[in-house]
């Protein structure tokens, strides 16, 4: 995807705060945390959201997720992180490129949904 900025992270077109790298990932810090903790887990094969994850590509999102407790403790996520996986322009999305958030670092984050 020629236009996709995390495809250009990901060919070295534009830099990133890299955590973590290896032939099927990609980590870096979000550019606007939204915690004092707040990394963005990248496939390095373009696919634009969650609703388009494949069967095969079942262990590529199982390694994703078992990285991601891993690095939170190493980035100084001691008692705790949440993971976000924002699908879709309803759920949030604003990169069609499928993408964790990592975040946490703070005493308690905010609760993700408020009750009315």
């Amino acid at each position: 995807m020629d236009n996709c900025i995390f495809c250009k992270i990901i060919r070295k077109e534009i830099p990133c705060n890299k955590i973590y790298e290896d032939t099927d990932i990609i980590i870096f810090n979000d550019i606007n945390p939204a915690a004092p903790v707040h990394f963005l887990m990248i496939p390095k094969q373009h696919i634009d959201s969650l609703y388009d994850t494949q069967d095969d590509q079942q262990s590529l999102l199982g390694k994703m997720l078992l990285l991601a407790p891993k690095l939170a403790k190493e980035q100084g996520c001691e008692d705790g992180f949440r993971v976000v996986i924002n699908t879709g322009r309803v759920g949030g999305q604003e990169v069609f490129h499928l993408h964790i958030h990592v975040i946490g670092g703070r005493e308690r984050l905010a609760p993700m949904i408020h009750s009315n």
